[in-house]
């Protein structure tokens, strides 16, 4: 993002390697001169000219490749201080041929295009050796109607370029739909996407191509940066396509992808020098860890186990024998001294109350200002380790587990940190060994180990209950009385869907983590505070 020499330089790299392949037509990404999505970078006047600077020694360097017409995704201005366009322009030999902009501007979920871009109205339809060509961007091709009109035009191929966020199920859900488009024009489609972690969405790749009848063509690499070529070949029956047919990931595969690329390029990209991780022997702890260690590599990973009064001995082990397994450095600090110290400090605020969650929350406290402040001493990020079943309910603290950078699997609930964690022990998709997490972390009952013989469970419903429930009411809007319906006890909807309500406000204060679901809490999720509706 924003990177745009960088930017500039990684697209004359894929020119120049595609030219030597004897391709014709090079696709880059949906905005890919500047990245998806500038958010209000694209109010500033000097980002915009900076883009149309960059665009312009692209425009000059094509002339290096004769014959080769390149399609650039960038912001486009009609005119100075003008309307703003998502828009392609179409390169050859050191001149524009044509340009395009976005008819269909998304402004749902993650998408805010309506703020920043007006709409394109008109086609784009050009011609290389013979074959006319009609482009479209993203939205466009979700819809029946661009792709209708640029056939309309006459074109023979259709190539959309795209920054579509992955989340479970996406890459599916996008052949399906444009393979639609192709049955009904009759036109086969090109579809170039972006790949890699920008904040908290992931681009998964996974570029294709399908025939005029729908099916798939060619498939490039899911998660990981890909320079696939597309054999065009014109004909009396119209034109046909071919290329290698790469497989889709698996379901637990892909979201295992999605949030190592996720973590390998925030902390990249943000140029911190690893990574930090408050090991507590639990679950979702040793999870991240796993991740952490796939994404950066176990030399920019450290882990710190910090025991209170309450945690349990094979806590100690546990963590002990996984940082050993997955061979990151570890230490042990012995928060107990402080705990005590703190409730001394307190002693005489609280005189005459007994010990509540507020003992509780203080531990945690106490463990994310060590963290904190080993991060500032070492500049390493913390990775918080927080899940979506958690984040939904509140059961984490504020300035204590929740203190951090990047929180990991914040859009994982709960009953998936375990199917994922038991599928990495069975998998090695990064080559840092199988097993990394040892059995006893996963079968052991959860618990946050801040009270005697404390279980999640004794909090909350169980695990299955509570994200059924979440998934109803926050990722598919429906209403308490329709997953009562359903055959959820009323009590632990009521309780579910009170918390979630009540813990916005925390919410709001959370790192930034990776989007995997059809809606995370974060920039799809956008509730008021202060709010007294319940439905």
């Amino acid at each position: 993002m924003g990177d745009l020499s960088g930017n500039v330089q990684k697209i004359i790299a894929a020119a120049e390697q595609a030219y030597v392949n004897g391709a014709r037509l090079l696709l880059t990404p949906e905005l890919a001169l500047c990245g998806y999505a500038a958010e209000d970078l694209y109010l500033r006047p000097a980002f915009l000219d900076a883009c149309d600077t960059a665009l312009q020694q692209l425009q000059q360097a094509c002339s290096r490749w004769p014959g080769l017409v390149m399609v650039i995704g960038h912001p486009l201005r009609d005119a100075p201080g003008g309307k703003l366009f998502n828009a392609a322009s179409v390169l050859r030999d050191g001149q524009r041929i044509a340009c395009y902009r976005k008819q269909l501007l998304p402004n749902f979920g993650v998408f805010d295009e309506q703020r920043y871009f007006a709409a394109g109205e008109e086609s784009c339809v050009f011609e290389l050796d013979g074959v006319r060509i009609g482009l479209l961007i993203c939205e466009d091709a979700w819809h029946a109607g661009p792709a209708r009109a640029a056939a309309a035009a006459g074109a023979q191929l259709l190539v959309v370029i795209n920054a579509s966020p992955f989340h479970s199920g996406k890459p599916l859900e996008r052949e399906a739909v444009i393979a639609q488009r192709a049955v009904e024009t009759a036109v086969p489609l090109v579809y170039a996407h972006l790949v890699g972690g920008q904040d908290e969405v992931v681009f998964d790749g996974c570029s294709f191509a399908v025939q005029a009848d729908g099916q798939v063509a060619a498939r490039a690499a899911a998660f990981e940066e890909d320079l696939p070529m597309v054999a065009v070949h014109p004909g009396n029956g119209g034109v046909t396509l071919m290329g290698e047919v790469r497989p889709l990931p698996d379901r637990h595969q892909a979201l295992w992808s999605a949030l190592v690329l996720s973590v390998r390029d925030y902390v990249g990209k943000n140029r911190f020098p690893g990574a930090l991780i408050g090991l507590s022997g639990g679950m979702d702890s040793a999870l991240v860890l796993a991740i952490a260690v796939d994404a950066l590599g176990p030399d920019k990973v450290r882990t710190v186990m910090m025991p209170s009064p309450y945690t349990a001995d094979i806590s100690w082990l546990d963590a002990r024998e996984m940082s050993e397994r997955v061979g990151v450095q570890h230490e042990e600090i012995d928060i107990a001294p402080q705990f005590e110290a703190f409730k001394a400090a307190l002693a005489a605020t609280f005189a005459g109350r007994g010990e509540d969650t507020t003992e509780e929350n203080l531990q945690a406290r106490i463990r994310g200002t060590l963290l904190m402040a080993m991060s500032n001493k070492f500049g390493s990020i913390v990775l918080t380790t927080g899940n979506k079943s958690e984040m939904s309910t509140g059961y984490c603290t504020l300035y204590g587990d929740m203190a951090g950078g990047f929180a990991v699997i914040k859009d994982v609930f709960k009953t998936e940190v375990f199917a994922l964690a038991r599928w990495r022990n069975a998998n090695d998709p990064f080559g840092t060994g199988l097993d990394p997490i040892p059995e006893r972390i996963i079968t052991r009952p959860p618990s946050a180990e801040l009270r005697p013989d404390q279980k999640d469970q004794d909090s909350l419903p169980d695990y299955e209950v509570l994200d059924a429930i979440v998934s109803r009411y926050m990722e598919n809007n429906e209403s308490i009385s329709s997953i009562v319906a359903e055959g959820f006890a009323p009590a632990d909807v009521e309780r579910v869907t009170r918390l979630i309500q009540i813990n916005e406000y925390k919410r709001r204060q959370a790192p930034v983590g990776p989007r995997l679901t059809v809606r995370s809490f974060g920039k799809d999720w956008r509730y008021p505070i202060t709010n007294q509706f319940r439905a």
